[in-house]
């Protein structure tokens, strides 16, 4: 299924710049419809720190809050997102900011902690198809950071969180924005047999949270732990792929091929490792460990009722992989050993 997708790599590759042009095009259509005070709050310089200080806590943030634009901007800044997400991501995204407002009923807030408006556009750079910047969307428990350098996307990281990972009372009640991703965890950890899930299970206590955190580059210590995909059956390995497919469909189908390939790219040497009990009710984490990406996801906080997840690019976040190719490229032998 996911194997016919190397054959398709010139063609992916021209999906890819398609993706840099709508982008663009989109950032500089919301870019265009500001004033100077609010274009002055949204941009920065490229290489500015605060393209990598993300994270996905309630705070104030650096950018242009939704609520302090008229509602022609906020379509304009909904259509930015979406030029970076698949439809699906893009529901959960607006999902997620939306249960703001259920918090504000339960923790009974003025609507100035939890607001679904506080999501800041952040862009990095001058938007251009050809090239270098980026831009972030974010708020409480969405985190979504892209960089465009010559043309092609890098998306990471990328984070999707909910609380409550399910609405218990009220007229959404029932409501799960992240069900995939907690679901086919579930499926996948129930299919290993006694002795693989004494293996998968490096900690029997749960983790607090996802371990690499708002680190700005994802790195775990030591060798990677879990179950690796070799000691899997079809049927185990076929969970596992649908749960990774869950995360790399987030996006747009050309950035979701680049996804794939990588997970087609790591074969067998993927480790899944789990850590808390394995029933929906209990306090759980997980993490699908290959090569170049990471995916992490926790359920802990609020009786195992609030989800953080994230997939982490190893060398990719943030387009580091590719800004230094472009410099190794362009600039002087002695330029480019000092990027190496």
């Amino acid at each position: 299924m996911l194997g016919s997708h190397d054959s398709h790599a010139d063609q992916t590759h021209a999906h890819v710049r398609h993706a840099a042009a709508l982008m663009t095009d989109c950032a500089n259509r919301f870019l265009a419809a500001l004033d100077d005070n609010q274009r002055g709050k949204a941009t920065f310089h490229f290489d500015a720190d605060e393209r990598m200080n993300w994270h996905f806590i309630p705070k104030e943030r650096k950018g242009l809050p939704l609520r302090e634009m008229s509602p022609f901007q906020k379509h304009l800044a909904s259509a930015l997102l979406a030029a970076g997400l698949s439809q699906t991501g893009y529901i959960k995204a607006v999902t997620i900011m939306s249960l703001e407002d259920v918090l504000k009923i339960i923790e009974n807030d003025s609507g100035e902690n939890r607001n679904p408006e506080k999501y800041y556009f952040s862009l990095f750079g001058t938007p251009s198809e050809s090239g270098t910047w980026g831009y972030r969307v974010e708020g409480h428990h969405l985190s979504q950071n892209y960089t465009v350098v010559k043309g092609e996307v890098i998306d990471g990281p990328s984070f999707f969180g909910c609380n409550p990972a399910e609405i218990r009372q009220g007229t959404r009640k029932g409501l799960r924005t992240l069900s995939g991703e907690d679901d086919l965890s579930i499926e996948l950890i129930r299919t290993f047999d006694e002795q693989q899930r004494k293996v998968a299970i490096v900690e029997p206590t749960v983790y607090k949270d996802i371990l690499t955190a708002a680190s700005r580059k994802a790195a775990l210590n030591g060798q990677p732990s879990g179950l690796s995909a070799s000691k899997m059956n079809t049927t185990q390995f076929d969970a596992l792929m649908a749960l990774m497919e869950e995360y790399a469909r987030n996006v747009p189908d050309e950035l979701a091929d680049r996804r794939l390939a990588q997970i087609n790219k790591a074969a067998r040497n993927i480790y899944f490792a789990w850590s808390g009990g394995i029933n929906p009710s209990d306090p759980r984490y997980y993490r699908v460990q290959t090569p170049s990406f990471l995916i992490e996801f926790d359920d802990t906080q609020d009786n195992a009722n609030h989800i953080h997840s994230v997939w982490r690019d190893f060398n990719g976040d943030f387009g580091e992989d590719l800004l230094q190719q472009h410099y190794s490229a362009s600039h002087s032998k002695e330029i480019s050993g000092h990027h190496g």
